[in-house]
């Protein structure tokens, strides 16, 4: 038998939403209708889920998120607390735009920290490491390790969450000292090799 999905009575889980086995939804989460979720996942306090919005697997979403309309969370995301989707790029509150929303991907294994903003359109890579406070505004690299305002990188991150011992540019190998994972950088590209 599967985990039980846990949802807080004050949680609003609209008719027609999909929340996968062994989730938590927890106080005052308000997710849409449209919303498909995976198994395993965790909404922290004053989350909100939009009707356009798919989310994978083991995804944990700390308090105070958003994640609007056109925003695509693959399997192990993990979203800070009070971290920030946007979906429209030039919003005006005289002007409507919701014909005009640009799709975000974040990829798998990615971290958002706390009041990062993510500005909508842009593909976060997998296992990408976006610092607290940082505000992204172009696509992000695997395994890239991102801070800064806009955001700007500054070194290469294991799977593991831990820097690795790599330039930014040329060619290089790095081991992760926790898991013995092996990553190489090849024309400002890092993958895992084993």
């Amino acid at each position: 038998m599967g985990a039980t999905t846990t949802i807080h009575p004050t949680a609003i889980v609209d008719a027609g939403a999909h929340i996968g086995e062994g989730s938590r939804v927890w106080h005052w989460v308000h997710i849409s209708a449209g919303a498909r979720i995976g198994r395993g996942c965790s909404f922290g306090q004053n989350v909100f889920v939009g009707n356009d919005v798919l989310i994978g697997n083991n995804v944990k979403i700390q308090n105070n998120v958003s994640v609007y309309e056109a925003v695509t969370l693959e399997d192990d995301v993990f979203c800070g607390p009070s971290m920030v989707f946007t979906n429209v790029y030039n919003p005006r509150s005289a002007v409507t735009r919701k014909d005009e929303y640009r799709r975000t991907l974040v990829r798998r294994g990615a971290t958002l920290g706390a009041n990062s903003t993510i500005v909508c359109g842009v593909t976060i890579g997998q296992y990408a490491f976006v610092g607290a406070g940082a505000v992204v505004n172009h696509d992000v690299p695997d395994y890239a390790l991102m801070v800064g305002v806009p955001a700007r990188q500054i070194g290469w991150i294991n799977q593991h969450g831990e820097r690795l011992s790599l330039p930014l540019r040329g060619n290089a190998e790095a081991v992760c000292a926790q898991t013995g994972q092996r990553y190489e950088l090849r024309g400002g590209q890092c993958r895992l090799v084993d």
